[in-house]
């Protein structure tokens, strides 16, 4: 019987950094101008006001400090509020590939691998900057892979369900190894004039290669124990941003086609979801909360984390059983589990046991159990 492991990990992240104090004098600004040109609409009561924000609140709700971008101007700019990305030539990488190439290279380095030892990529993230050709096929051409490529989309649970298909693939023998990677740019989907969320997410780029056991050094990386997904629908987060808005005009430019969410509902639903999938996935495999050593958490709301791992595991998780990296990162959609697993694992002795989960949009839940070899 074929067993996968992950092998290695990588992580691209931006050079652009934005705390929240530069966010919150951009956003107040914004604020400012845009009171100041509906001045009279506001007088007359036919519209409301828009409100400052502070750092303060940012950090009580969401735990977050700073965040890394592609572009950090574009989104200061009172007048502007949108990264700049310049569009490219169909002959250049995209950007998405580029800081896939970055994140799946180190990868390989730390498994001690070349593209040549890999069969396939699954791009596993929350957008594609295009519908077609598919980024994963642009990333196995970058890298020189010889095999098959596609991309997949579950929200911010991309790269767990995408860790599921990996390690099919693994199991059943289509490929040797295969690299899962996500690159978000989350900011390109952020609507930074909304003062609920214009703090909450960040860029940045994973990498995780599965491979068969048999191929990967002795005691090296993680064993996978079992993966299990769930998905419920919920409005409850949304982007109705698609090829098909140009077929209906009054909807170009509207608030839905950028990030939108209803965050205390969220919060509320898929908290108790998350821990119980969490616990459901431990007793399938004849496991308990007791044996876990770490839970690399999908990283969107530290209160959000902190009730989850507490109803998992019957009490307050230390900082060292469930790390957290919004503070440094904010959420990088499903790229947030997988950059606190990256930086959190190497520490675990072998037979520690762990859970990868990530949760989101959808809604959707992975959940993947792992064990230091």
């Amino acid at each position: 019987m074929i067993k996968a492991v992950i092998s290695g990990t990588g992580l691209y992240t931006p050079p652009a950094t934005i705390d929240n104090d530069e966010l919150v004098e951009a956003f107040n600004q914004f604020v400012d101008l845009y009171n100041d040109e509906h001045a009279e609409e506001i007088e007359r009561g036919n519209i409301a006001p828009l409100q400052h924000s502070s750092s303060a609140f940012i950090e009580k709700a969401s735990g977050i400090k700073r965040r890394h971008v592609i572009d950090k101007e574009g989104i200061l700019d009172p007048r502007r509020m949108t990264p700049y990305i310049p569009e490219r030539s169909n002959d250049e990488h995209s950007v998405q590939c580029d800081m896939a190439v970055a994140a799946c290279s180190e990868a390989l380095e730390q498994a001690g691998k070349t593209p040549a030892d890999v069969d396939a990529v699954i791009v596993a993230c929350s957008n594609m900057q295009r519908a077609y050709p598919a980024i994963s096929i642009e990333v196995q051409e970058a890298l020189g892979i010889d095999g098959f490529a596609y991309d997949m989309n579950v929200a911010c649970s991309s790269a767990t369900f995408g860790l599921q298909a990996a390690v099919n693939s693994v199991e059943n023998g289509a490929a040797r190894s295969v690299l899962v990677v996500s690159p978000e740019i989350c900011s390109g989907h952020l609507n930074f004039r909304d003062r609920d969320s214009h703090f909450i997410f960040g860029d940045a780029c994973t990498a995780i290669l599965v491979e068969r056991e048999e191929n990967a050094k002795e005691g090296q990386g993680f064993e996978i124990l079992g993966t299990s997904l769930k998905t419920r629908f919920s409005n409850n987060i949304r982007n109705n941003f698609g090829f098909l808005n140009r077929a209906d005009e009054s909807g170009i430019g509207k608030p839905d086609k950028l990030f939108v969410q209803e965050g205390r509902k969220v919060f509320k639903e898929v908290s108790p979801m998350v821990a119980q999938t969490i616990q459901n996935h431990l007793k399938a495999l004849d496991l308990s909360p007791e044996n876990l050593s770490r839970m690399w958490l999908h990283q969107a709301n530290l209160n959000m984390n902190q009730l989850i791992a507490r109803k998992v595991l019957g009490r307050d998780a230390t900082d060292k059983e469930a790390p957290v990296i919004l503070d440094e990162y904010a959420n990088t959609s499903s790229a947030g589990s997988v950059i606190a697993f990256h930086k959190y694992k190497g520490d675990l002795k072998s037979g520690d046991l762990g859970v990868i989960c990530s949760f989101g949009a959808g809604y959707s839940i992975g959940s993947v159990v792992v064990r230091r070899r």
